[in-house]
């Protein structure tokens, strides 16, 4: 009965009258006359001096402010795209209403001051079906720009007709964004198609915070993990940077979009330009209040951005390292804004170890991110020297002599004894609310597997030595770059 009603909802939706979405935000955020938007469009489209991505385009990601701010960043995201799709996708912010997934203007057409833009009613009518998290609400866009503002720019790029799925966004509900990002991905299989990303960054922070923000959020990006976005973006605002309310006003839209773009194919994305209100325009917004942008593809060439650290990076890591506790011992205040380079600024999972003459004198850290990589680092060094339950605090005339490790960890996997790789892997023991840890370093000191795990159960999760041979023991590994003073 299920799948009769939904079979008859959709024969419903494709066979319905459609409905003029009238122009909203046309005179407000991009040209009303027509010939106006379409030299502004066309102008914006020729991006001269744009590098050619070297692969297929799966989607564009675009902001979507006023024309004044933005809209030659958003032209510059079309520029290469394919001159014919038969459907294009816009995945948007809602600004004006809350939804629970992904709301769809599924049997109605927008309208621009350039023309009517018709419905896949077809597309939307699988997507319904497909999963409750997709609604058809027109409500979501009848004030909404996110979309709209795209939509001149396509009208003017693309050579023939298409059909539009429209799609507000703004649940920050990771596991509902991927589940609606391979629903889509799904559902265009096989299709002439283009997926636009609509989302703006940073929201409204200084200048230089912007940078920070928006650069921490474009590798998050470029990682092709959508998770890593996702935690990105809390992780940053959890800091209280001033002025910084969003970190992606498009956040729900953009990590739906990247799952449905990797599952379409894509495995890089290409930054055409990054930038800010002020940058673009000076003399419209000062620099102490800004909006970020972005503008790029996800392409079906290339690879995902390793993140792995740099020599200053790491140098830039143990310096601080030192640094936190010559502060602390001189009653100076910690730091907490972004750092300049925005790979600190990345989640990051850290142990920093404390030696004195080669032996062991604290050592705590992270597990999984919970902070900046760099706040981490000055967690790790602080808890290292005055939070290690096995060792007395160090003292300030202590600090000359200890030499500073910095272990930064990758994620954790699920592994069984016979996987774990010795000398190689980092090793956590997880049963009965006790967990411990070895870090990689520790197979010099113990290099026989059954001794290693045996002393982890026993020595660090406080469990009998044979835990590890346990099924209901969980056991993870995981791999550290580390390096040291």
């Amino acid at each position: 009965m299920k799948n009769i009603l939904l079979t008859l909802s959709s024969s419903l939706l494709i066979a319905a009258p459609a409905a003029a979405r009238a122009p909203a935000v046309a005179g407000q955020f991009y040209p009303a006359d027509k010939t106006e938007l379409s030299r502004f469009a066309d102008e914006a489209l020729l991006a001269k001096g744009l590098d050619r991505p070297g692969g297929e385009i799966v989607a564009v990601v675009a902001p979507h402010a006023g024309y004044e701010f933005s809209g030659k960043m958003a032209g510059m995201a079309y520029k290469y795209a394919a001159d014919s799709y038969d459907t294009v996708v816009i995945l948007a912010t809602g600004h004006t209403e809350a939804v629970k997934g992904a709301a769809l203007l599924a049997s109605d057409f927008y309208e621009t001051p350039l023309g009517k833009v018709l419905p896949d009613r077809e597309l939307a009518a699988a997507l319904l079906k497909a999963s409750p998290l997709f609604e058809d609400r027109p409500s979501a866009h009848a004030r909404e720009h996110a979309v709209e503002v795209q939509l001149p720019f396509l009208q003017r790029r693309l050579k023939k007709p298409f059909k539009l799925l429209a799609a507000t966004l703004n649940t920050n509900d990771l596991k509902d964004l991927k589940t609606i990002g391979a629903a889509l991905a799904a559902a265009l299989k096989g299709k002439k198609a283009l997926l636009v990303i609509s989302t703006d960054f940073s929201h409204y922070p200084a200048h230089a915070d912007a940078a920070a923000s928006d650069g921490a959020m474009l590798l998050a990006v470029r990682s092709m993990d959508p998770s890593l976005v996702w935690t990105t973006a809390r992780i940053l605002l959890e800091k209280k940077i001033p002025g910084l309310e969003t970190c992606a006003c498009g956040e729900a839209a953009l990590e739906a979009g990247m799952e449905a773009a990797r599952l379409l194919g894509a495995r890089s994305f290409q930054p055409f330009k990054i930038s800010d209100s002020f940058a673009e325009d000076p003399g419209a917004s000062g620099p102490e209040r800004v909006v970020g942008y972005i503008s790029g593809a996800f392409l079906k060439s290339g690879q995902a951005l390793e993140l792995s650290l740099t020599k200053a990076q790491r140098e830039a890591l143990l310096k601080e390292a030192r640094l936190t506790l010559e502060n602390y011992f001189s009653g100076k205040q910690p730091t907490a804004g972004l750092e300049a380079d925005p790979r600190l600024n990345l989640p990051g999972a850290v142990f920093v170890t404390l030696t004195r003459d080669g032996a062991l004198r604290g050592c705590v850290g992270t597990i999984e991110p919970a902070m900046t990589l760099m706040d981490a680092v000055r967690y790790g060094a602080f808890s290292a020297a005055l939070r290690d339950g096995r060792f007395r605090p160090v003292t300030k005339e202590e600090l000359a002599g200890l030499r500073m490790e910095v272990s930064v960890l990758s994620p954790l996997k699920p592994v069984k004894p016979e996987d774990i790789k010795p000398q190689v892997n980092g090793v956590v023991a997880v049963t009965e609310g006790h967990s411990g840890l070895f870090l990689p370093q520790v197979w010099d000191e113990i290099p026989g597997k059954e001794d290693f795990l045996g002393e982890l159960c026993s020595q660090k999760a406080g469990l009998p030595r044979d835990c590890w041979k346990d099924g209901k023991t969980r056991l993870y590994s995981f791999t550290v770059d580390a390096f040291k003073e």
